[in-house]
């Protein structure tokens, strides 16, 4: 057994997929908040490499249920925006841009904040403003 201090070189796998493909699943992405978060990047090169039909499942999942035909897109991210903030997860902010960006309102993120706040209290509603605050900050936000 290796000791945790001991430095372990592990190759990584040449993409088993093309460069292209790994691309067009990250597009949406792109389309959808303006970039790739690195998290994104890092699960779509991994498993590019590794286990690309898991990842073709996840991507079509992913676009299945983010894009239900009854909901519309500035909707279905102010839906996941607040769900993500009930977590106090910070990854809300992607959702939040991708609300705007499909149309809604800074008063449409802040009265899904209030929402929140009903059933996850202050320190959502908290991170809720601070990331919204970020958002108009970094100009994610007209």
């Amino acid at each position: 057994m290796t000791p945790k201090h001991e430095k372990v070189d592990l190759p990584i796998p040449d993409r088993q997929i093309s460069d292209e493909q790994v691309e067009e699943y990250r597009a949406i992405y792109t389309e959808l908040i303006g970039f790739v978060p690195p998290r994104i990047q890092a699960r779509t090169d991994l498993l590019s490499r590794i286990d690309p039909e898991l990842l073709a499942q996840q991507e079509a999942l992913r676009e299945h249920a983010m894009y239900p035909d009854a909901l519309d897109v500035k909707t279905a991210q102010l839906m996941l925006w607040a769900i993500m903030l009930t977590q106090l997860n910070p990854a809300a902010r992607l959702h939040g841009i991708a609300a705007v960006r499909a149309g809604a309102t800074l008063e449409e993120l802040s009265a899904a904040v209030n929402l929140v706040f009903l059933f996850r209290g202050l320190s959502a509603a908290n991170l809720g403003a601070e990331l919204i605050q970020n958002m108009i900050r970094d100009g994610d936000v007209p």
